[in-house]
């Protein structure tokens, strides 16, 4: 079936959310100072990257909610027993310097605007609260005719029925559909396991999983749709 629209993850995908938190965190230790007993900032950061991965995977398995793994993440990398009022004034602090580093990929618009004759959507595992507010200041919100979030919906990616959400909301059968996202097996696995063409956006060029249809960069997503790997695109697509 020809793909109609294209569903987009957002953090890691279209958001560089990777220098986001990295030179947020920096800062937000700045001001700060260190705790926990860390010993410098890079040490600091490891751990609070860690410390991220294991609670963001407690959330996406339905153990805790949105605000609480915000608040056991910020507990776990202080070391202290905050309440929740301030573990929130922690993290909103931390906000403020995470927003400061935020941007887009540099090949995030150019795909965008490369892939006009698509309908798109955006399909994330976080929350509303989060995404629009984000996609809005990165002055691409009115590129996505829907956005659906793991947070609000109840269900999350690599769970088929995100996938069908998002696709029912474009009112389209998932045939007719791409997801794109950075995570191989809760993007791509997942949206094809769902019936959409998934693409693992392997930005790293990492590779190792030949039964995903793979892209390194988003320049190379247009000739991927369209069926022409002529332009640089890798010619394994399935």
């Amino acid at each position: 079936m020809t793909i109609r629209a294209v569903l987009w993850d957002i953090d890691d995908t279209i958001f560089d959310f990777g220098r986001a938190d990295t030179e947020g965190m920096f800062q937000h230790l700045r001001t700060e100072g260190l705790s926990g007993g860390f010993t410098s900032a890079g040490q600091a950061l490891g751990r609070w990257k860690e410390i991220t991965a294991l609670h963001w995977a407690r959330f996406t398995a339905g153990e805790v909610d949105w605000e609480g793994q915000r608040r056991d993440r910020v507990r776990a990398f202080s070391g202290q027993r905050l309440s929740d009022e301030a573990a929130d004034a922690w993290f909103g602090r931390y906000l403020v310097h995470f927003r400061a580093a935020s941007s887009l990929f540099p090949d995030a618009l150019p795909a965008l605007d490369a892939l006009g004759e698509y309908r798109h959507g955006a399909l994330s595992n976080s929350s509303l609260a989060v995404q629009e507010p984000r996609l809005a200041a990165l002055g691409v919100r009115d590129r996505f005719e829907t956005l659906h979030c793991g947070a609000d919906l109840g269900v999350a990616k690599p769970v088929a029925e995100a996938f069908h959400i998002a696709c029912r909301a474009l009112r389209l059968p998932p045939q007719e559909v791409a997801y794109v996202g950075d995570e191989p097996d809760i993007d791509a696995r997942g949206a094809a396991e769902a019936g959409l063409l998934g693409i693992w956006l392997d930005r790293a060029d990492d590779g190792g999983r030949p039964e995903l249809t793979r892209i390194t960069g988003l320049h190379q997503l247009p000739a991927l749709l369209r069926g022409d790997t002529r332009f640089g695109a890798p010619d394994t697509f399935g």
